[in-house]
């Protein structure tokens, strides 16, 4: 039967003990136990560290004994004297110092857990998953969500400081397009009609500001029932943003203000504001993505110009039909981009769209070039010293429309930039991207559909073109870019009631589907509405990155896996027909495939 803490109270936590010559009471989890006849220690686990327990020669009979049933991640409770130790630890921070121990409760005892509980472990994440209240007392992982909490706090309180109201929103609400599938919740009282979880508080915040609450904050939990996605999750955080009386520069102020303080408290590093700002387009033309990693060079370049007459015909072509030929240049990578791996990489692209890849390799005098044949005498030359390639360099060039040479040359970009080791370890690149496309073309429903979301402002100087040239209107949205990473989004949004019916019938919603799927906003904005825009910061992905981590998975106490399962308790489970019943659902299982 297990020990009582009858008598006894913890007065130190076991990372914290001070105080040489003390009487402390610590409480935790066994790390570890290392019995060597008469001398006994034991390292004692909790949340901010270890501490070595002592029994020798001088501890009462009873206690010794007791120390000898001791195992790996049972939970004891223990007081005794701290002291200076021997031999130091540099390994923990109370590795100076040990509690010799005359009281010891042993109040819960552990079976031998499936794997070893220590930070560098090699179990297979699977397994780890299915035991993850195990897996969380690494100190890693404990690490991480006490970094979450931190970023929680530092957010709380740097908004609170500027004025903004911490408001809850429904969590059970109508289902709108958002750009994700909703997670639907039926309704027992309301027979054959569901709720749908929120994918964002998007239309209750800006109700809010309607509602005249001027500056709101949320840490709000959001669902999107997504096809499985590497990194991702089906249930997130966000920290959510809205603000009346302020235009797209105010808020980046006000976010670069939440970046520095937030770095500096928790990491201690230090922020320059204001943050480099780059347009969508020069963006998707320098690097190819809408979230750049500035951190290493390697920027696409436009060849057109100097290939548009040339005698190769994938060149000539793909400028001919309103395309465009595009490269960029790896420095000093001809011994790391060897033939093999330029044929890899080659597939690499065609996997994601390009028709091939053409290559100059400079390893001898004289560039190994894919399409040199097709050159006249000084165009390679031309291309070349254009680029600023070198001996030892390599060319790598994509020729198509625009809409594939730009964003699968910033994927090879940074598929390159890894492989031939010029993206640092560390640092944080911050930029915001402004002035992203309206509109964008699906080529699936041949319709334009909104980028952001439909309540996102169009700049003003766009508004003529909003009926006869979609493609170059340009919205009052801005992402917050970090190595390569999307940390937040946001945008202004339309407090006109007629602009915001047209955008609605620009996108291609009859006047009955507006009614039905915005009707109760479209009617707060005829009572007049404040101007006002906001932004929504992953909590998730921002944790992810101040702690260094892999994988969300690491961020997150309880994650789902790929399949949006959760290993841990097996959920999403079934449930009995009675409750099938209530809820007036039949479940069809659709056939197996063969």
């Amino acid at each position: 039967m297990a020990d009582t803490m009858q008598g006894l109270r913890r007065t130190h936590y076991c990372g914290e003990v001070e105080g040489i010559g003390n009487t402390l009471t610590v409480a935790g989890f066994v790390q570890r136990v290392r019995d060597k006849g008469g001398l006994i220690f034991i390292d004692l686990r909790d949340r901010t560290g270890i501490v070595q327990l002592v029994f020798d020669d001088d501890t009462a009979p009873e206690v010794f004994e007791k120390a000898k049933q001791v195992k790996s991640e049972y939970v004891l409770m223990a007081q005794g004297v701290l002291r200076k130790r021997e031999s130091v630890n540099t390994e923990i921070k109370t590795g100076d110092v040990e509690i010799t121990v005359n009281d010891l409760r042993i109040l819960s005892k552990a079976q031998t857990p499936p794997f070893e509980i220590i930070n560098d472990t090699k179990t297979n994440e699977e397994l780890r998953l299915k035991y993850r209240y195990l897996d969380l007392r690494r100190k890693k992982l404990q690490d991480n969500l006490i970094m979450r909490h931190k970023i929680a706090k530092v957010t709380r309180d740097y908004f609170y400081d500027n004025g903004f109201l911490e408001i809850e929103t429904p969590m059970m609400m109508k289902s709108t397009p958002e750009g994700a599938r909703d997670y639907l919740v039926p309704s027992r009282l309301h027979e054959g009609k569901f709720y749908a979880l929120p994918q964002s508080p998007q239309i209750y915040k800006q109700l809010l500001m309607i509602s005249g609450y001027d500056r709101y904050i949320q840490l709000a939990r959001c669902f999107r029932d997504e096809d499985g996605r590497a990194d991702r999750q089906p249930e997130f955080t966000q920290i959510d943003l809205e603000m009346s009386f302020m235009d797209v520069d105010d808020i980046l102020k006000l976010t670069e203000g939440y970046v520095k303080t937030l770095l500096k408290e928790t990491l201690g590093e230090d922020v320059q504001i204001p943050l480099p700002r780059m347009t969508y387009k020069d963006a998707m033309e320098r690097f190819g993505s809408d979230k750049p990693d500035t951190r290493f060079g390697m920027e696409i370049k436009d060849i057109s110009d100097l290939v548009k007459n040339s005698g190769f015909s994938v060149f000539s072509s793909a400028v001919a039909d309103g395309g465009s030929v595009r490269a960029i240049v790896a420095d000093n990578a001809a011994g790391v981009l060897t033939r093999k791996e330029i044929d890899k990489l080659t597939e690499f692209v065609r996997g994601i769209g390009a028709k091939g890849l053409a290559y100059v390799r400079w390893v001898d005098d004289v560039p190994s070039c894919s399409f040199g044949k097709f050159m006249a005498e000084g165009e390679l030359e031309k291309i070349l010293d254009f680029l600023g390639c070198k001996k030892g360099d390599v060319a790598l060039i994509v020729a198509d429309k625009n809409k594939v040479t730009l964003p699968v040359l910033g994927a090879l970009r940074s598929k390159v930039g890894k492989q031939i080791g010029i993206v640092p370890d560390g640092g944080f690149n911050f930029l915001w991207i402004t002035e992203f496309p309206f509109f964008e073309w699906d080529e699936e429903s041949q319709s334009w559909l909104a980028m952001h979301h439909p309540f996102t402002m169009p700049m003003e100087e766009c508004l003529d073109s909003l009926d006869n040239d979609k493609g170059s209107v340009r919205a009052k949205a801005f992402d917050l870019v970090v190595n390569g990473t999307e940390l937040c989004s946001g945008s202004i949004r339309i407090t006109d009631p007629e602009l915001q019916e047209k955008m609605f019938r620009l996108l291609g919603l009859t006047e009955e589907e507006i009614q039905a799927k915005f009707g109760f906003l479209v009617d707060a904005y005829k009572y007049a509405a404040p101007p006002h825009g906001g932004l929504g910061i992953g909590l998730d992905r921002l944790t992810m990155m101040l702690c260094g981590a892999e994988s969300l998975r690491d961020v997150v106490a309880f994650p789902k896996v790929k399949d949006a399962s959760e290993l841990m308790s097996g959920c999403p489970s079934d449930v009995d027909d009675k409750q099938l019943e209530e809820l007036h659902i039949k479940t069809v299982h659709s056939e197996e495939k063969v």
